[in-house]
């Protein structure tokens, strides 16, 4: 039994670790220009992001197989899928000034590098405290709405100040103010944004619309709590 428990938990490890291969893949996507097929593996990484935390406290992984760390794992692949793929869309997009495009890939990096090491970057009643660093989304809407080259580039610049900001930004799967409601509300989200992606980042008025309200009441969610 022993034994069975040890491979089950590295097994949990090695789903973690999946992600970063959905990172690599959405790469190689990018490079070809692949966009929608990029977000695709870039949703895939979320979900398994949003699944082997569950799993590895139902399996006790750190109990059972400390050798490895769980925590490190997952800021390696959440770094890379979060932060490092989507700074190469965003560079290479062509929706910012070509000559604020690079710049504006090494600021998303730089950000999110300083963010993920922030022993701090959660609140003691699970909001991230600041953007959290979640640049897929960002690039995801930046394609989805395809603002003018200025709103795009002043975006990521807030965005990037915004992760040293003492706001609270909502988790939706921890915090438990309306908990019920912001999981179903993710779900819809979820739903809309694979319909988004099939359709080529192109999926007409009312989804993109749904999709922006949605990401609205995400980010005002976390400002209306008590600052961080």
């Amino acid at each position: 039994m022993a034994t069975f428990e040890r491979f089950r938990a590295f097994t949990v490890h090695v789903f973690t670790a999946t992600g970063a291969a959905l990172g690599l893949l959405a790469l190689i996507l990018a490079t070809g220009g692949h966009w929608a097929a990029m977000f695709l593996c870039l949703g895939i990484a979320l979900v398994v992001d949003g699944i082997d935390g569950p799993m590895a406290r139902a399996f006790e992984v750190q109990q059972v197989l400390p050798r490895w760390s769980g925590d490190t794992l997952d800021l390696v692949v959440d770094f890379a899928t979060y932060v490092f793929v989507p700074a190469f869309a965003i560079a290479a997009s062509g929706l910012l000034p070509e000559p604020l495009a690079i710049p504006a890939g090494i600021v998303v990096v730089i950000s999110g590098a300083l963010y993920f090491a922030d022993r701090e970057m959660k609140t003691k009643d699970n909001y991230f405290r600041g953007f959290p660093a979640i640049w897929d989304l960002a690039a995801f809407y930046l394609y989805l709405i395809e603002p003018p080259e200025w709103a795009a580039a002043v975006a990521v610049v807030v965005l990037a100040a915004l992760s040293f900001a003492p706001i609270k930004f909502l988790h939706p799967l921890r915090v438990q103010h309306w908990r019920k409601f912001n999981v179903a509300l993710l779900a819809v989200w979820a739903l809309l944004a694979l319909v988004a992606v099939v359709q080529d980042l192109a999926p007409g008025l009312y989804v993109t619309a749904a999709l922006s309200i949605i990401a609205v009441y995400f980010f005002v969610a976390g400002l209306l709590r008590t600052p961080a």
